[in-house]
């Protein structure tokens, strides 16, 4: 039975090579807290370090494998496993902006990595920070900060047309109601609909905006007083 209990846990990708001291579940979950810790030294936000695989850490482990430029699954596989061991893992919320993304003052978004950097006139990046958009409405392209279809560019407490959710902090960048804004939150409660750690992830999708943290969805406002250039790569 044991057995069967070890080759159970190393089919799903449970254990690793503490197999050789006599594993069991308890090991595996033990791996999983020291896989938390290291995600979360590295500012990937696994949550509590409990030893279960969630939603939570499960978006930790996409941060990191879009950091690192693997196939992103949000799985602890083997692949992920080794880069994460790694002494020179890099940390996820510190990213090199993108190449051929334009030069000079702009916002850039990347798509594949759910990731925006806002960069100074020097090419210095002055804020960065995970998102939440939907590809299959916003294209990758050349855009900027402004009013389109007759709509103001910038509204500090828009709200959705469904009228249930405040958008603050609202950034228009492209035709014609795709813009910034923080993670909407319910005019019911004032809560988010989603949390922070939905950042930086594929599991969720916005309506076509691009969502963001209160935090740098502020430093988008203030960063695009005037005309902008976004790139979306």
């Amino acid at each position: 039975m044991r057995r069967l209990l070890t080759a159970a846990l190393v089919s799903l990708g449970l254990l690793t090579g503490a197999l050789a001291t006599g594993s069991s579940a308890v090991a595996a979950e033990d791996w999983v807290v020291t896989a938390q810790r290291a995600l979360n030294a590295l500012h990937c936000d696994a949550g509590p370090a409990d030893g279960r695989i969630g939603p939570h850490t499960r978006s930790a482990v996409l941060r990191f494998q879009s950091r690192v430029g693997i196939t992103r699954t949000g799985r602890l596989d083997e692949t992920t496993r080794q880069r994460l061991r790694a002494d020179d893992a890099p940390r996820c919320d510190a990213r090199p902006v993108p190449a051929r993304s334009g030069s000079g003052r702009r916002i850039v978004v990347s798509q594949q990595q759910d990731w925006v950097w806002l960069v100074g006139p020097r090419g210095q990046v002055l804020a960065q920070g995970g998102m939440v958009d939907n590809p299959s409405v916003l294209r990758p392209g050349s855009y900027a900060t402004g009013s389109y279809c007759g709509r103001a560019a910038r509204i500090k407490r828009n709200q959705s047309t469904s009228g249930d959710v405040w958008l603050d902090d609202f950034v228009r960048f492209a035709p014609c109601g795709i813009g910034f804004h923080r993670i909407p939150r319910s005019k019911a409660t004032g809560r988010q609909i989603h949390a922070d750690w939905v950042l930086g992830t594929d599991l969720a999708v916005s309506h076509g905006c691009v969502r963001l943290s209160r935090a740098l969805a502020h430093r988008v406002w203030t960063f695009t007083t005037h005309r902008t250039p976004v790139r979306v790569v």
